[in-house]
């Protein structure tokens, strides 16, 4: 072969046009430096056993695992997987599980976890292996402000939503004196705490608070304390079956959610309504993220998670759907893995689809998004499986969240 026709096929491969070389080099797996490990491993660290396990736990997993099979199972050419484990509400056991995960299974982001004492060790965790943590059913603010890292977003929630939308809802219907039943660990502090300023800085009054174990059964003595106090709304700031069994020992004492005293929950999910069926549960109103029945292209993925799981998913398994698929297109437009490169594109990517509206996430990793008002449907008024919502309002995200503390987030000066 001669001089010449050895230096045109050389030459082929630069002829082609620009649209399809990029389209090749898009194509090619990314260098395995991109890529640590050579796989992304996605962990969801959640609590399977415990009072948070039917808004979270395996519909948690389920989610994850359905954001990284509709993102095609691979980014960036290399594999994606997902492990998971039970942290059993410890904080010992979910920070020993996160250390574990990030040096020696090589997990690269850990998600959901949906217990605010196990969030704030595992932030800590995450911060030292330089790794990234996204939370889902986490309401304390303190993720944001005094615990805050540049590896952490709080992405469905924070107690400041939830204060603002249902409390200044219930403010303005006249129920201006509050009681709280509270559960004792920094979720419920931090709850009470910021709907109680909400309250106070709207005119009305706080007349006492009591706090209960975690898991409570028997809410007997919390409930005559509460109907003894003479307060407008009874607010419980607890979730999962701690709220269930509020609910139903407040009916059980008369107490509802109209006339003298009302009942408010500032934390419920649709899987507790479902619980707690709707002659119990009518009347309440409540905060949240996402409601399965809200639009068609909400619809149209609750019915794709009931399929596996048949139940409809809660806010906060369709918030790790969201949470993943937007880690996964953000490792795919950073060219790897790297924790600073992809929280830098997590944070400057607008969040827009069937979960989050107007979705953006600040600098102190919280991610903010129109949230809903809703009141409990009373049951002749449902007219279909897991129809139990009236939207009442849709709430921009600017107006359902607080603003930024100043200086409170070092990572975010």
């Amino acid at each position: 072969m001669n001089k010449s026709r050895i230096l045109s096929r050389l030459a082929v491969p630069l002829l082609c046009t620009a649209a399809f070389c990029q389209q090749a080099v898009a194509q090619a797996p990314a260098p395995a430096s991109a890529v640590s490990d050579g796989v992304v491993k996605l962990g969801v660290l959640t609590d399977l056993s415990g009072p948070f396990s039917d808004f979270a736990g395996n519909g948690s997993i389920a989610a994850v695992r359905m954001a990284v099979a509709d993102f095609g199972g691979k980014v960036l050419g290399r594999p994606v997987e997902v492990v998971y484990a039970d942290h059993q509400n410890k904080t010992d056991v979910g920070a020993n599980i996160a250390r574990e995960w990030y040096d020696t299974s090589k997990v690269d982001a850990i998600f959901d976890i949906s217990n605010s004492g196990v969030a704030l060790a595992v932030m800590n965790v995450t911060r030292d292996k330089n790794k990234v943590v996204v939370l889902g059913g986490v309401s304390t603010t303190r993720v944001t402000t005094d615990s805050c890292t540049p590896n952490s977003i709080q992405y469905v929630y924070d107690a400041n939503a939830l204060s603002n939308v249902v409390g200044k809802a219930l403010l303005s219907q006249g129920a201006d004196s509050w009681y709280f039943i509270t559960v004792d660990f920094a979720f419920g502090h931090g709850l009470e705490k910021t709907t109680a300023d909400v309250v106070k800085a709207s005119g009305g009054t706080v007349v006492g608070a009591v706090r209960h174990p975690l898991n409570t059964t028997d809410f007997s003595s919390y409930l005559l304390r509460a109907q003894s106090s003479g307060a407008k709304v009874i607010a419980l700031a607890n979730s999962g079956t701690d709220t269930t069994n509020a609910i139903k020992g407040a009916s059980e004492f008369g107490l509802g959610t109209s006339g003298k005293q009302r009942v408010a929950s500032l934390l419920t999910f649709i899987s507790d309504v479902h619980a707690m069926g709707l002659p119990q549960a009518q009347g309440i109103q409540l905060t949240e993220a996402f409601y399965w029945d809200a639009n068609e292209e909400s619809r149209k993925w609750a019915r794709r998670f009931f399929e596996a799981n048949k139940r409809m998913p809660t806010m906060v398994h369709a918030g790790m759907y969201s949470a993943a698929m937007h880690y996964l297109k953000s490792i795919q437009s950073a060219g790897g893995d790297g924790a600073t490169a992809v929280m830098a594109k997590m944070k400057s990517t607008p969040v827009n689809d069937f979960f989050a509206r107007n979705g953006t996430i600040r600098a102190d990793g919280l991610h903010v998004h129109d949230m809903y008002l809703m009141d409990v449907k009373k049951p002749a008024d449902s007219k279909y499986p897991w129809d139990y919502y009236n939207i009442k309002a849709t709430v921009k995200a600017e107006q359902a969240f607080s603003p930024m503390v100043a200086g409170a987030c070092a990572s975010a000066r």
